[in-house]
């Protein structure tokens, strides 16, 4: 069987400072073809919709998947998949990915018959029963994870090991198109799967049960050996969450001597914890680190359930400047700011030195606060589902909020992307260029051209295609968080962690209910 695997264009803050390989569809691509199945794959962040029909044209694919880990990409890929249906009227067309899992039967309906199924959960897991099912004309909903119109399988199921499915990097065009900041070329890797933790505003624990897998240390070693990027993403919701784990690792990629470059994400409190893992990691090559630390006082961290201290939050990021990292961190800005507020965040960020960056508060399905939040949606735009609009109300006029922020963000671009740090920027723009890596460069100069107030509010304006199921009303009564799992939770013995780091977990988040 002839599968095309399908990743959407970019958003708009991946236009600017990152371009990532789509990792996930690269493991479901390669979870295919160990079935035997000829799987090719489009990814129209760096090629376009022309490109997509010339390969269905030259391919004649009996299957398209699609990725939808993004909100925002989801009236693309109706589009898509209703016009691919009127053209192949016969073609198996399936969506999965992580934000279309919380929505299923929403898209479905949104299709109006062009899609097939969702595949919720890990598509890695069941990609190929799920042909398998197609093939041989049988009912689909006996695969875990499918959702039709008609019905639903049983639920969603974990790849046995993160060790038995490698990603198909092979059959990725234009490999040389994806970086993050100044890895450029990078290529992203999976050391983990899950997060432990519990924050209000990620749907990461949600979507994995709260559980927390590793793949071994052998096996990564033998990934990074044969990629060919100098760059290394590190995928993973939280780095070195198990210490042994994160030394395990650099054993081996000293034992192989693998010369690349690191950007990672990791928690506050888990960097405190392991200063020896990120000490050691910085010795073989980590760069970056980005740390969410989402707020920058007590009753954000309560909100989002971030249960670090600020007086933490700032020693790790001591601790990280200590090992000369280039730090990165985020902060959320709530539609209740107004100008006295956005002008604090400012001068904060300018007092630091580190890289910071400001989305929007955002309740996704899946999240708690999808379920808890009291203040009605101004928009079910799924286009506008991306933080960088604000789709609840704001207490400023929205132009104004969105003036105010702009402000925010281009000042600190200028902080480290600016003519005052071109001194350092350029140089490495240069390096690169001489290497024929123009990524970087070009993203210095598009920030105006993508982040713009004006721009946001004809976003606004535009009448939308395809909307959001209407959110349930917010409440002060409990959210009955099994209601938002898509991988229902196994407690304990789905967290590759030892007992020491257990309850480390649970003594850094707000709740112990699994």
């Amino acid at each position: 069987m002839r599968l095309l695997a399908v990743h959407p264009s970019s958003l708009m803050y991946t236009k600017v400072f990152l371009r990532l390989e789509p990792l996930g569809l690269e493991l479901v691509a390669g979870a295919a073809r160990n079935k035997g199945h000829e799987v090719e794959i489009i990814d129209l962040q760096v090629e376009k919709h022309p490109d997509y029909w010339e390969r269905i044209e030259r391919f004649r694919p009996h299957a398209i998947c699609f990725s939808g880990n993004y909100l925002a990409n989801v009236p693309e890929i109706i589009d898509l998949c209703k016009e691919t249906r009127k053209r192949l009227p016969n073609v198996f067309l399936f969506m999965g990915g992580h934000s279309i899992s919380f929505i299923a039967r929403d898209v479905l309906a949104l299709s109006e018959g062009a899609v097939n199924c969702v595949l919720k959960g890990e598509g890695d897991a069941t990609v190929g029963p799920l042909l398998e099912a197609w093939e041989q004309g049988r009912d689909l909903t006996t695969v875990p994870g499918v959702v039709t119109m008609d019905g639903e399988g049983p639920p969603p199921i974990f790849v046995e090991s993160l060790d038995e499915v490698r990603p198909a990097r092979d059959l990725l065009h234009h490999r040389r198109k994806y970086f993050i900041g100044t890895l450029d070329p990078a290529a992203s890797i999976e050391f983990a799967r899950g997060c432990p933790w519990d924050c209000t505003f990620c749907s990461a624990w949600t979507f994995y049960g709260r559980s927390y897998r590793t793949a071994s240390a052998k096996v990564i070693g033998e990934e990074l050996q044969e990629i060919k990027e100098s760059g290394i993403f590190i995928v993973d919701d939280v780095a070195f969450v198990h210490a042994e784990h994160g030394l395990a690792i650099a054993d081996e990629i000293k034992r192989r001597n693998i010369q690349k470059e690191y950007y990672l994400e990791t928690r506050a409190d888990v960097l405190l914890r392991n200063k020896e893992v990120f000490a050691v990691w910085k010795e073989i090559g980590l760069s970056y680190i980005f740390i969410g630390l989402e707020a920058v006082d007590a009753e954000g961290l309560k909100r989002f359930r971030k249960r670090v201290s600020m007086d933490r939050n700032f020693e790790a990021l001591e601790y990280a400047r200590s090992l000369d990292l280039i730090v990165a961190i985020n902060l959320i800005a709530d539609p209740s700011w107004d100008r006295e507020r956005f002008e604090v965040i400012r001068q904060w960020c300018l007092e630091i030195p580190d890289i910071v960056n400001i989305s929007v508060t955002t309740p996704y399905p899946g999240t708690e606060i999808w379920e808890s939040e009291s203040r009605k949606l101004t928009t079910r735009d799924y286009r506008l589902f991306d933080i960088q609009h604000a789709v609840m109300p704001t207490t400023l006029p929205l132009r104004e909020f969105y003036e105010e922020l702009v402000k925010t963000q281009q000042i600190l671009n200028n902080k480290h992307l600016g003519w005052s740090a071109i001194k350092d920027t350029l140089g490495i723009a240069l390096r690169l260029a001489l290497r024929g890596q123009t990524n970087f460069l070009t993203m210095i100069w598009k920030f105006n051209s993508v982040f713009n107030p004006d721009l946001q509010m004809a976003d606004h304006a535009q009448k939308p295609e395809y909307e959001m199921p209407l959110k349930p009303q917010g409440s002060e009564q409990k959210v009955d968080r099994k209601t938002l799992y898509v991988h229902g939770p196994a407690g304990r013995k789905s967290r590759k962690l030892d007992d020491d780091t257990e309850k480390f977990v649970d003594e850094t988040r707000m709740s112990t209910v699994d």
